[in-house]
């Protein structure tokens, strides 16, 4: 793979990161408000949160991954977006707070990717 390849691909993981943390902020935004109200138990909040990045990593994934390489491009997008938004999280919340959860969220969060940029592979090529 030559350069230009590369910087392209790297490009469109880290340009699928971006929309997708940014995309989770927002969603987790509004669902605070809802949290606030309603005041669910902690595994609720859990699920709703990975439930938001999934959705905003396969989305992500399928509009703004390319063909080539769909599949490893959209899981790097999904690992480094579950990175870089729990870094995000951690620095509005005060701190890093890892558990047991995080890797199955890595693994979770590269299949969403994966999938999502599969899918978006499938329909550019036959769009």
């Amino acid at each position: 793979m030559d350069k230009a390849k590369v910087r392209r691909a790297l490009f469109e993981v880290i340009r699928a990161a971006f929309f997708t943390t940014v995309f989770s902020l927002f969603a987790l935004a509004l669902v605070a408000v809802f949290v606030r109200a309603y005041a669910p138990e902690p595994f609720t909040v859990t699920a709703v949160n990975w439930a938001v990045k999934c959705v905003g990593i396969f989305l992500m994934c399928l509009f703004l991954v390319g063909r080539e390489r769909a599949l490893f491009k959209g899981m790097a997008a999904g690992v480094l977006s579950a990175i870089v938004t729990m870094l995000v999280f951690a620095a509005i919340g005060g701190g890093v707070h890892l558990d047991l959860l995080f890797l199955p969220e890595l693994l979770v969060s590269a299949a969403s990717g994966g999938a999502g940029a599969l899918l978006g592979a499938k329909l550019h090529k036959e769009g």
